[in-house]
């Protein structure tokens, strides 16, 4: 496996991601439909394959790479969560502008990058039982880590931890957070959104 993060790595992440998307859509949607809108694995499929069609044209600069990506998201994903999601893609490329090349060790510290740059778009905290949650146990868990195996694993098992934490909280934030205490013991749909992204990866 690369020892960084390459445009090369990035291209073979995304198809795995957006073959994931494919089979889940139709879950996300289910589970959105409780708490929101029931349209993200619209949203993500949409924005994930737009992304795809944008691979063959991503330079070998990382940060021009991401912006690349979070430019084709944002063009026909469309939603709250999309331009989240599109919102960290941008802070991780503004770091990264420049490289070919990214240690797995900084993944952390883009992280949490990214999720300051998300918070403040949103107007999102943590501990809103939101996506920024699982992004937060993922920082905490791959900081310092250099083997991309182990970054990927140590992902994971975060979000799988995040989603156990938060699951019987009520959502305090977005659309979610007006069924209150009905949000207890279901799980935040963008949070499972990022479980099936991190397992993508394994």
């Amino acid at each position: 496996m690369s020892t960084a993060l390459t445009v090369a790595v990035l291209r073979d992440a995304i198809e795995r991601i957006v073959a994931q998307l494919e089979m889940c859509a139709d879950e996300l949607n289910t589970l959105d439909g409780v708490l929101g809108d029931g349209d993200l694995g619209v949203t993500m499929l949409r924005g994930g394959r737009s992304v795809l069609a944008e691979l063959p044209n991503l330079p070998d600069d990382i940060g021009m790479a991401l912006f690349k990506c979070a430019q084709a998201f944002t063009r026909l994903s469309g939603s709250t969560y999309g331009t989240l999601l599109a919102t960290g893609l941008m802070s991780a490329a503004k770091r990264t502008k420049g490289q070919r090349e990214v240690p797995w060790a900084e993944i952390s510290s883009l992280l949490a990058n990214a999720i300051s740059a998300m918070s403040q778009r949103s107007g999102g905290k943590l501990g809103e039982k939101t996506v920024l949650d699982a992004l937060e146990s993922v920082r905490a868990a791959t900081d310092g880590i250099q083997d991309p195996a182990t970054l990927i694993a140590a992902a994971d098992h975060a979000v799988a931890a995040a989603l156990d934490r938060f699951r019987n909280q009520p959502s305090r934030q977005g659309r979610a957070r007006i069924f209150g205490d009905k949000s207890v013991g279901k799980d935040d749909p963008g949070m499972v959104a990022f479980k099936r992204i991190t397992e993508a990866l394994k």
